[in-house]
C-alpha cells in the first residue's frame, strides 16, 4: 500500500471541504452519524474544516442496534456538534405494511429502503436548516465496488473520504482521536441483525484495499488469489452505473 503523510492529507481534505462549502455558498454540512468509523472521521474532518457550529450530526436509527446510536452520541458530544435523532423505525414499518400485499420483498430491498429513508431525512434536514450540504461517508474501497445504496448513502453532495482506502481511514481516525471503540468495532451498516460489511462483501477490507490499490495504480497482481481478483473486478465493473449520472438518450 502507498505511504501517506497523514497530517498533510488531513489538512488538505479539510481545506478542500472548506473551499467546496464556500463555492457552494453553503451554510454548513449535515452528516448521518452511524456510530461507525467512516461517519466519525467525516464528521470530525467537517467540524475541523468549517467549524463545529456549522456541522449537524444525524442519528437515524431504523430498528437498529442501540449501541450504534450510543456511539454516535458519544462522537457528536466529543466533537461538540449539534446532534439530532430521528427514529425512522415506524416510518419503515409503515411502508412495509402498506406494500406487503403487493410486493414480495427481500433482505436487500428492505435494507436499501432503510438507507433511502435516511437519505430523504438528511436532505429534508439540510434544506430545513438552510443551505446545508450532505456530507458523504464513502471511502475509495467501498465506492470502487459499489458497496453503497444508490440514492441512499450514495445520495450525497461531497465525499471527503472518497480517495482513501479503508485502511487509510483507520489511520486518519487515530490521528483525529476518534474513540477506540468506534475504530475497532466491526464495520457494519446496521441494516439487519448480525450484518457486517466484510461479511456482505465477502472478504476482509485489508485484502479488498490491496486489490483495488493495485488495480488503481496498475500494479502486479500475480501473487494474489485469482478468484479474489476476479471477484473484485466484477464488483467494480457491475457497479459503474452507481458512480455516473443516468444516461440520457440524445435525439439526433
Amino acid at each position: 500500500m502507498r505511504k501517506l503523510d497523514y497530517e498533510r492529507i488531513i489538512s488538505e481534505i479539510q481545506e478542500w471541504i472548506n473551499d467546496y462549502c464556500k463555492s457552494a455558498n453553503a451554510d454548513g454540512i449535515v452528516v448521518g452519524i452511524s456510530g461507525g468509523i467512516d461517519s466519525a472521521v467525516t464528521s470530525s474532518l467537517c467540524a475541523n474544516a468549517i467549524g463545529k457550529d456549522a456541522v449537524i450530526g444525524l442519528g437515524l436509527p431504523c430498528l437498529s442496534n442501540p449501541k450504534d446510536l450510543s456511539d454516535a452520541k458519544l462522537l457528536a458530544s466529543q466533537l461538540g456538534i449539534e446532534f439530532i435523532i430521528f427514529d425512522l423505525s415506524s416510518v419503515y414499518e409503515e411502508i412495509m405494511k402498506i406494500t406487503a400485499n403487493i410486493i414480495e420483498s427481500n433482505n436487500l430491498a428492505t435494507a436499501n429502503l432503510k438507507a433511502r429513508l435516511r437519505m430523504v431525512t438528511g436532505y429534508f434536514t439540510a434544506q430545513s436548516k438552510g443551505n446545508y450540504l450532505i456530507g458523504g461517508t464513502g471511502n475509495r474501497s467501498e465506492l470502487a465496488i459499489g458497496y453503497f445504496t444508490k440514492y441512499g448513502d450514495g445520495g450525497v453532495d461531497i465525499e471527503p473520504l472518497g480517495g482513501l482506502y479503508k485502511c487509510e481511514v483507520r489511520e486518519i481516525a487515530t490521528k483525529l482521536n476518534i474513540p477506540e471503540n468506534i475504530i475497532n468495532k466491526p464495520p457494519s451498516a446496521g441494516l439487519w441483525e448480525g450484518q457486517t460489511d466484510e461479511g456482505e462483501i465477502g472478504m476482509k477490507y485489508d485484502l479488498l484495499d490491496e486489490i483495488i490499490y493495485r488495480i488503481d495504480y496498475n500494479l502486479d497482481l500475480n501473487d494474489l488469489n485469482r478468484s479474489d481478483i476476479e471477484k473484485v473486478k466484477e464488483m467494480m465493473r457491475s457497479s459503474q452505473h452507481k458512480l455516473k449520472m443516468p444516461p440520457i438518450y440524445k435525439i439526433g
